[in-house]
């Protein structure tokens, strides 16, 4: 759904969890001296960290996706301002809620005899 040229962006520090469509894509203007609408999205984190929105134009429209983890907080990095870019791999592991930074196999490969 999302095209691969599509980069990834995480708002450093938090971010006011009340804030729908229009008040994101002014913080991504205003904040983080972007455009909403250029086919990039912008992840958010609120204070407590268990909750995230991602902001995506697709080219017909604005679209805002929310997710909440029942255990454990998202892995945020510790700036307070500013973004930092992502890979869509890295993406799929905070949602999951995965370290992204350094994710870690859950299988050891076999030897080969």
């Amino acid at each position: 759904m999302i095209p691969s040229r599509a980069r990834v962006w995480i708002a450093m520090g938090h971010t006011d969890m009340r804030k729908g469509m229009q008040g994101l894509s002014l913080l991504v203007q205003e904040g983080l001296k972007r455009d909403p609408n250029g086919g990039d999205l912008y992840v958010f984190r609120g204070r407590g960290g268990s909750l995230v929105k991602i902001l995506w134009h697709d080219g017909v429209g604005l679209s805002l996706y929310a997710k909440r983890l029942e255990r454990g907080r998202f892995v945020w990095p510790s700036a307070r301002d500013g973004v930092v870019a992502l890979s869509h791999t890295d993406l799929a592991c905070l949602l999951d809620g995965i370290d992204w930074r350094n994710p870690q196999r859950t299988w050891r490969p076999e030897a080969a005899g």
